[in-house]
């Protein structure tokens, strides 16, 4: 009894392994806040769901679809060489197929959404595919890959409103930044396997001292375009309050990240940290009555 009930559990724990779902902490809470802000408040369930299910099943799409685009690559680099479709304990063919199911999800959550997220659904399908090949062929993939993180706030007000209003792309521009920023981190770990393989990063063109003066430059790019994004909102100082905070833990990342560019656990949690606290702050700003406005002497 003890087996059969085992083989399960390894199973399941195998495929959260394979999508690194830890790694849900890091755009998720950007979703739900964009989520809020798009309805102004509290959405239907059924575009919670809806939203919801087309966000995971495009990260698993795009997860699934690089392990089995990198396989090779991953196979040959101390880092990722323990992976399910690297190591051989999952086969090529269930990861490539897990992809286009997860990317079908996508296009059917769509298409019960509204015209224009169907529409545009193959185009979010295209980049959460392409960013896999980038690495082969520019330095700017770390670029690339904050494009597909900053397709979370345009993707989410269409889905919620049908439209896309121009406050919008400051959002999107803003992700792009902070994005950039993670993935230019966490290029450094690899930056040996990279070079080795003969595939792209910044960090391989630019080297280490001059990606690492970069990240703060993104991060303070990012934190400016989101509360300009704020401002055309008109959102409440508790909104302002969460950026404070999300600048004090980039701050504190960042320098971390000068003493030890190899050590990308810390930046890690700290983005994971950022985008919740970036929640709350949206949260507040939306259900908690604003307080009384404040006059600067």
């Amino acid at each position: 009894m003890s087996a059969a009930l085992d083989a399960p559990r390894r199973r399941g724990s195998e495929l959260g392994r394979f999508l690194e779902i830890q790694t849900l902490g890091l755009n998720l809470p950007f979703a739900l806040a964009f989520l809020f802000l798009a309805a102004r408040g509290v959405p239907s369930l059924w575009v919670v769901v809806l939203v919801v299910i087309a966000f995971v099943a495009a990260r698993n799409a795009g997860h699934s679809f690089n392990r089995w685009a990198d396989r090779t690559f991953d196979a040959r680099n101390p880092r990722t060489r323990d992976r399910a479709v690297a190591s051989g304990r999952m086969a090529p063919s269930f990861a490539l197929g897990f992809a286009l199911a997860n990317a079908l999800i996508v296009v059917v959550a769509a298409y019960f959404l509204n015209p224009l997220a169907f529409v545009l659904a193959p185009v979010a399908i295209a980049l959460v595919f392409g960013y896999s090949y980038t690495k082969r062929v520019t330095s700017f993939t770390t670029a690339f890959l904050g494009l597909v993180q900053a397709v979370t706030p345009a993707a989410v007000f269409i889905a919620v409103t049908g439209t896309l209003a121009l406050p919008v792309l400051l959002a999107v521009a803003g992700l792009l930044a902070w994005g950039t920023a993670f993935e230019t981190i966490h290029s450094l770990g690899d930056l040996s396997s990279d070079r080795e393989l003969g595939l792209f990063s910044l960090p391989a063109r630019w080297g280490v001292p001059a990606s690492v003066r970069l990240v703060p430059v993104l991060h303070g790019i990012a934190l400016v375009l989101l509360a300009l994004f704020g401002v055309a909102l008109g959102l409440p100082i508790a909104y302002d309050g969460a950026l404070v905070g999300m600048a004090v833990i980039a701050g504190i990342g960042d320098r971390a990240l000068a003493r030890d560019p190899t050590a990308t656990r810390r930046p890690f949690y700290g983005h994971v940290a950022m985008g919740a606290l970036y929640l709350l702050g949206v949260l507040l700003a939306i259900f908690v009555p604003a307080g009384p406005t404040l006059v600067w002497p």
